[in-house]
């Protein structure tokens, strides 16, 4: 497991923050005592507050309604769930923390402690770094874009392993991509019982889908230029499912 590729031109660790709750659906809240899970109920504020819409009946409102001065410290998670179906899809978690504060029939939370957990390890944030920090443009739509290619294009994705190096395909049975943004393309290099990641960096970084497209064409022109396309391991070992 692990990286097999040099991991180039990609998102820094705050804007990687503030982009995990711009694409995911769901938050779970710990509060008081409370945990609860939210789906479609978080959004994020330009200076990097989490809008929580619950409902006035919710355990949690009733927690922050019982504390003292009504403003109960909180933790919120936030999990980057790989849209491509493949082994260990956590691709990233995020952990913030503050105090939940009741405005306008809504619950807020001003973050005072950021972490983000990735498969490499765990690095604190700065909440200011992070209030200051965009999500990345194409956060929104990654899971419509890699849903797509992999399902719609995968000829294209085969392509695409001609800028691999190959002794990072070696015994690799499925390549899917994993994640985009702005700054590149990242796939996923299953074997038999491990995997790896390698990243395809965009010449310039892409600010919406248009520009994505034309990213990706410059890659697979790229690969056209490369070579014959890297034959994946057919058969799988006994027992692999």
């Amino acid at each position: 497991m692990g990286d097999t590729q040099d991991w180039t031109a990609a998102p820094g660790a705050a804007e990687r923050a503030r982009s995990v709750p711009a694409a995911a659906w769901s938050c779970a809240v710990t509060a008081d005592g409370v945990r609860e899970e939210y789906a479609g109920a978080h959004s994020v504020t330009e200076e990097g507050a989490v809008r929580l819409a619950v409902p006035d009946d919710s355990a949690l409102f009733g927690a922050v309604l019982c504390a003292p001065r009504q403003e109960p410290a909180a933790l919120l998670e936030f999990a980057d769930v790989a849209p491509v179906p493949v082994r260990h899809r956590i691709r990233a978690r995020l952990f913030l923390s503050g105090r939940l504060v009741p405005s306008g029939g809504a619950l807020v939370l001003h973050p005072d402690r950021v972490v983000l957990r990735r498969p490499t390890g765990a690095v604190v944030i700065d909440p200011d770094e992070f209030a200051a920090a965009r999500p990345d443009p194409l956060a929104g739509a990654e899971a419509r874009l890699l849903t797509h290619l992999a399902d719609a294009h995968p000829d294209a994705v085969q392509r695409l392993t001609r800028l691999v190096r190959p002794e990072s395909l070696h015994a690799a049975i499925r390549v899917v991509p994993l994640a985009v943004d702005r700054h590149g393309l990242t796939l996923r290099v299953e074997r038999t019982r491990a995997h790896g990641d390698v990243r395809l960096p965009f010449h310039t970084p892409a600010d919406d889908v248009a520009q994505l497209t034309e990213r990706v064409h410059a890659l697979l022109a790229q690969a056209a230029a490369a070579g014959c396309p890297r034959a994946l391991q057919r058969q799988r070992a006994d027992g692999d499912g």
